[in-house]
């Protein structure tokens, strides 16, 4: 079984300032993990995931998380916030055996 949590519900923060969205996950086996964006009226973007290899992940528009096995997180980050990155983060786990389905929580970030 497998599970996310979302620490923080929203998050404010002013422009140009950094980022922290923090997600902690719990998984029998080795976790898939995964952070979506969905902006204003649009449906789900993928923003990064990570599957193996290399624990710090980059993703589109500046973001990315690093995968810490001993802290069970993959806290998504970005270096200085714009007024565009408003909008909801779902931070998402699967195990690596296929038939478990995943977990999606979110969390709403107010720029």
């Amino acid at each position: 079984a497998q599970s996310v949590t979302q620490l923080d519900s929203q998050v404010s923060v002013s422009e140009g300032v950094p980022v922290l969205l923090r997600c902690n996950y719990s998984s029998s086996f080795s976790p898939y993990l995964f952070w979506y964006v969905q902006y204003p009226n649009q449906g789900l973007q993928l923003l990064l995931k990570y599957t193996s290899g290399t624990t710090l992940v980059k993703g589109i528009n500046g973001f990315e998380a690093e995968f810490k096995k001993s802290e069970t997180s993959f806290h998504l980050t970005k270096a200085s916030a714009h007024v565009s990155d408003a909008a909801e983060y779902f931070c998402a786990v699967n195990d690596t055996v296929p038939e478990n389905a995943g977990q999606l929580n979110t969390n709403l970030l107010r720029c």
